[in-house]
């Protein structure tokens, strides 16, 4: 019998994150804004995360946060209506919008109003 070579080929999986992003915390209404992965390394260096903590980006894939600080794609891609739901529950606790004056077409605008 003769030897036989295999080359075998792991294909790295390249996730682009489409910046910017909000930080939705367990237990927490308010919404964190991101603008960029060194906003969220920033922001979050001294946070604890827990298991529930995610970050959604502007097309609603939704991102689990490592111990590291790197964020892992789920399986959970968020609706606009699901985004802008979290939008009205940060509006709230700021009590300074009418609730049911807010609506979005895209999940991206709903990110972006959280700006500033």
């Amino acid at each position: 019998m003769g030897a036989f070579l295999f080359n075998i080929m792991f294909i790295g999986v390249v996730i682009i994150i489409s910046w910017p992003c909000i930080l939705k915390l367990e237990g927490d209404d308010e919404l964190i804004y991101l603008a960029s992965e060194q906003e969220f390394i920033s922001q979050c260096d001294e946070l604890i995360f827990r298991d529930d903590d995610y970050v959604i980006d502007s097309a609603g894939f939704s991102y689990l946060i490592s111990e590291k600080l790197a964020l892992i794609k789920s399986k959970r891609i968020l609706a606009v209506g699901e985004v802008t739901d979290l939008v009205r529950a940060s509006e709230f606790t700021k009590a300074e919008l009418c609730l049911t004056k807010i609506y979005f077409i895209t999940v991206s605008a709903a990110i972006k109003s959280q700006c500033c």
